[in-house]
């Protein structure tokens, strides 16, 4: 289960916070595949604290040998007891505490992991309303506090927790009136831990939260630049990050304050418990009921839990401020969870029954002699979308009831005007995103499955495409790991893009990306083009692929596309209606709904929505021609 966030006056909706339960829960079961060798470390830990128990003793030894003024000789056995302690102590702990840390990286990997794959699997619309900040926030931020916990709270805190049990063990076994003393304490302790416990947990959220609104109004700030200085909104954009690192300051400051309050109350059950057991050794050795060196090593087994104690106190600092990391992580990588299907709604990959999909040939008709490119034998549609219905938010639905089915081979294109739900229905298409209602299937194999579930995957191309910083082969290879460079080659020919790779540089060697080589955004395109190539998807969907790319670079992307789909189930979003005319098939999307459906010299002269577009689309390229 998780919560919203608390939203901070960026008017951005931050992804959830899991509750203390589920952080408990999602927290066992990264250590569950681990359970030996944790068990193995703190068993360790056990026998090394148990061992180092024995010093007090040996010296309260040694205090009864001089006070009842014994040879100078029978004080060799306890000192060399004491050095053999001190050498095997010393490599147990350092044992235990080897086997915990290892334990903590184990399981911060496994958690990183499992953050990564979840945040790459959010649904694009949650992180859009998100915003940027507050996943880098918790990518960054919080990943780094809960590893500073692992690698240096966890192991320190096993060793105190057990030094502290057994110490007090210890105690009673000295008497138990030493252990009744040195509870004294313990109230105290308890309440300052309380004290500590209910303000830090949500004082620590609200920095992390005000942390990822600074790093968000950074970011924007930051990336939009040219922006700003173009409008003049530099006083306002420097004011709005300097109230929010205010804001992260104030937070910062309070947790100060809060620190030194906690050291200050645990000081004092200190003198408290101290206290009580030097006048209890004094009452006790007076009525003769312990010796002088009982009572010594009482005071000293009190006085060696100072550190545990403090330690195990002090480390909730660290362990509260880890824990609003950690749920802060297990919030996203619930979030990215696929919920269970409701019921009455039909499960995805699953075929349903319903109206005809618009755009499919009824019985007993030919299909549309335009649909030349049906390269795959195949009886069944390669995609099937069945009453897709899709909101961004109450009152904001983008698609209602849309039915479309692709058969195999066919490149369909989607064309409307901005906001008709075109990117809404290729990112559900593409597996992307999911639908508020209706189901996406995908023959695999012979039955049902959702689209992209097969062993060709759906690739998503979009305008926007990244340049992963790295050499040119290694970018193409995130596509296919186990790709040759005449694989490599072959893909980069394949969408027109291969004599200026092995123009640049280095050839696919050239280092690219950020502080690489830099890539205008028709080769970065063409880039990307080449990655689907190479993935060799069933089913390709371009999201106005081609529309960085200037007049110039247009038709040589068009061509770069072309190439790409060619054998291959295509879904095109169409940002130049070339990409229509060239088409199998022409869907028109206006609010959400499909208006219309068929090929293009159809539609362009059956004088509906289409048409209209294409007149509009044509005439602007005659009044405005390419340079």
């Amino acid at each position: 289960m998780t919560t919203d966030s608390p939203t901070p006056d960026t008017g951005a909706e931050l992804l959830p916070i899991a509750t203390p339960a589920r952080t408990r829960a999602a927290l066992r079961t990264l250590i569950r595949p681990d359970r030996g060798l944790a068990l193995t470390g703190l068993g360790i830990l056990v026998g090394a604290t148990v061992v180092g128990l024995l010093v007090q003793p040996l010296l309260g030894r040694i205090v009864d040998i001089v006070a009842d003024g014994r040879p100078a000789g029978d004080l060799t056995l306890p000192v060399v007891l004491l050095v053999a302690v001190a050498v095997v102590q010393g490599l147990t702990t350092m044992l235990g505490l080897t086997r915990i840390a290892r334990l903590g990286e184990t399981v911060l990997a496994r958690l990183r992991e499992r953050f990564v794959e979840r945040a790459l699997n959010l649904p694009a619309d949650r992180l859009e309303r998100a915003g940027a900040g507050d996943l880098t926030a918790r990518v960054t931020g919080d990943v780094a506090r809960v590893a500073e916990a692992v690698r240096s709270a966890l192991p320190e805190m096993a060793r105190s927790v057990l030094a502290i049990l057994l110490t007090l063990g210890a105690l009673a076994l000295l008497d138990v009136r030493f252990l009744l003393a040195a509870l004294l304490a313990v109230p105290v302790q308890l309440l300052t831990a309380r004290w500590y416990v209910r303000r830090a947990l949500t004082l620590y959220a609200d920095q992390r939260v005000a942390n990822g609104a600074q790093q968000q109004q950074l970011l924007e700030t930051i990336g939009g630049a040219v922006t700003v200085r173009g409008h003049r909104l530099e006083e306002q954009h420097t004011e709005r990050s300097a109230g929010r690192s205010r804001k992260a300051v104030d937070l910062t400051m309070r947790s100060v304050n809060l620190v030194l309050g906690f050291y200050g109350r645990l000081h004092i059950a200190e003198y408290i418990g101290l206290a009580a057991v030097l006048i209890a050794g004094f009452w006790l050795v007076r009525d003769g009921a312990v010796s002088i060196g009982t009572a010594t090593a009482a005071a000293l087994y009190f006085h060696s839990l100072f550190g545990p104690v403090n330690a195990a106190l002090v480390l909730l600092d660290d362990a509260q401020s880890a824990a609003a990391g950690l749920a802060r992580l297990v919030g996203v990588t619930d979030l990215a969870e696929q919920p269970e299907p409701e019921a009455g709604k039909p499960e995805a990959g699953k075929p349903t029954a319903g109206k005809p999909e618009v755009g499919k040939p009824e019985a007993g008709k030919a299909a549309p002699a335009s649909v030349p490119r049906q390269r795959i034998a195949s009886s069944e549609a390669a995609v099937t979308v069945h009453a897709v219905s899709h909101a961004y938010g109450p009152g904001r639905p983008v698609l209602h009831e849309v039915s479309l089915t692709l058969e195999p081979g066919e490149h369909v294109a989607l064309v409307g005007t901005s906001g008709a739900g075109k990117s809404t229905l290729a990112r559900i298409v593409a597996g992307v995103q999911q639908p508020t209602a209706g189901t996406v299937t995908s023959p695999a194999g012979g039955g049902s499955a959702p689209a992209g579930a097969g062993e060709h995957p759906v690739v998503l191309v979009t305008q926007e495409v990244h340049v992963f910083t790295g050499s040119l082969a290694e970018d193409l290879r995130l596509a296919r790991p186990e790709a040759t460079d005449a694989d490599l080659r072959a893909a980069l020919a394949t969408v027109h893009a291969l004599d200026w790779a092995e123009a640049l540089p280095d050839g696919l060697g050239t280092v690219v990306g950020e502080g690489g080589h830099r890539l205008d955004p028709a080769r970065a395109q063409q880039l990307a083009l080449a990655r689907l190539v190479l993935a060799d998807p069933a089913l390709a969907v371009l999201d106005e692929a081609t529309a960085e790319a200037g007049s110039a670079g247009a038709r040589v992307l068009e061509r770069s596309a072309e190439a790409a789909l060619d054998g291959r189930t295509a879904l095109v979003v169409a940002h130049r209606l070339t990409q229509a005319v060239a088409a199998d098939r022409v869907v028109v999307l206006e609010a959400g709904r499909v208006v219309e459906s068929g090929p293009h010299d159809e539609l362009r002269d059956a004088d509906g929505p289409y048409a209209a577009l294409w007149r509009a689309w044509s005439g602007s390229r005659t009044a405005a021609p390419h340079p």
